[in-house]
C-alpha cells in the first residue's frame, strides 16, 4: 500500500468515492457535487488548510483521506482533523487505515493533536480508530452553517 498526495489525475475517482461516502450513514449531511468538487480543488490546489491523499494498492486507488489544519488552544499548537477517510469495500480490513494513522505523525510533525468524527453506530470504525490510539471525546459538537448546499 502506498499513500500519495492527491493530484488532478485522481480527481474523477476521488469524486466518485466522495459521492459514495457522503451518501452513506457514515456522515450526517450529504453534500452537493459543487461542495465535493470544491474540496478536491482545495486538496490539489494551493489551499494551505486542506490536504488530500489517495491510498493505492498495486497501482489501483483503494481509498482516500482529507486532513484539514487548524490551531488548538487546548493544546497550544496545530490540530489535524481527519475530515474524510474512505476505503473501498473490496480493500477494507487490509490494514490501510492503520497504516494511514501510523504515517500521519511523520506527514505532520508539527501537529500536536489529531481529531476525527465518527458516528456512534459505526462500531467497526470506532474499533479501528481505538486500535490506532484514538479515544472518544465527550464533547457535543454544535454548528451554524453559513452556506447553502
Amino acid at each position: 500500500m502506498e499513500i500519495v498526495r492527491m493530484n488532478k489525475d485522481h480527481y474523477d475517482e476521488v469524486l466518485g468515492m466522495m459521492r459514495v461516502f457522503y451518501d452513506s450513514p457514515a456522515v450526517l449531511h450529504t453534500s452537493s457535487y459543487k461542495v465535493l468538487k470544491n474540496d478536491i480543488d482545495a486538496c490539489i490546489g494551493d489551499n494551505p488548510y486542506l490536504d488530500g491523499y489517495v491510498f493505492t494498492v498495486e497501482t489501483q486507488i483503494a481509498g482516500y483521506a482529507m486532513v484539514s489544519k487548524s490551531f488548538t488552544t487546548e493544546y497550544g499548537g496545530l490540530c489535524g482533523w481527519i475530515e474524510d477517510l474512505y476505503i473501498k469495500p473490496e480493500y477494507r480490513r487490509r490494514g490501510i487505515a492503520k497504516e494511514f494513522f501510523t504515517t500521519l505523525p511523520s506527514l505532520y510533525p508539527d501537529i500536536v493533536r489529531f481529531k476525527l468524527e465518527v458516528e456512534p453506530e459505526n462500531e467497526r470504525a470506532i474499533a479501528t480508530y481505538e486500535n490506532c490510539g484514538y479515544s472518544l471525546l465527550h464533547y457535543n459538537i454544535m454548528e451554524m452553517v453559513m452556506i447553502e448546499d
